[in-house]
């Protein structure tokens, strides 16, 4: 089956910019992500998302997952769960556009955290 794509429009839009501080990402109090290059993504009424890059995230805490989405106007997403040393476990807690839709390319390589399960610290 053919996935709807969607533009990003006036009503819809989408706007993605440089976050411009250092972005840090913890959970259950383990630094999981911490970057200068993090990219905040406003999607229509949505809450800003902080898109951080995959090499700026501590690969060794993630697990990916076989959980898939689909948003219309980003393309097809992958997750992934994260595991702390103390054995917490937080299940598809990052997700990912690996091939994200051109109108929103810049996300790609990027991944984002789901701010009411992870802290997000943006200083």
């Amino acid at each position: 089956m053919a996935h709807t794509i969607k533009i990003p429009d006036a009503t819809h839009p989408i706007t993605i910019r440089p976050t411009g501080s250092r972005v840090t990402v913890r959970v259950g109090g383990v630094t999981v992500a911490e970057t200068d290059r993090a990219l905040s993504l406003a999607e229509s009424t949505y809450p800003v998302a902080q898109y951080i890059p995959l090499e700026d995230v501590d690969k060794s805490l993630l697990d990916r997952s076989t959980t898939q989405s689909y948003c219309p106007y980003k393309g097809d997403a992958s997750y992934y769960s994260v595991k702390t040393p103390d054995g917490m476990v937080e299940t598809d807690l990052i997700w990912s556009y690996e091939h994200p839709y051109p109108s929103v390319a810049e996300i790609g390589g990027h991944v984002a955290f789901y701010p009411n399960r992870a802290e997000i610290t943006i200083a």
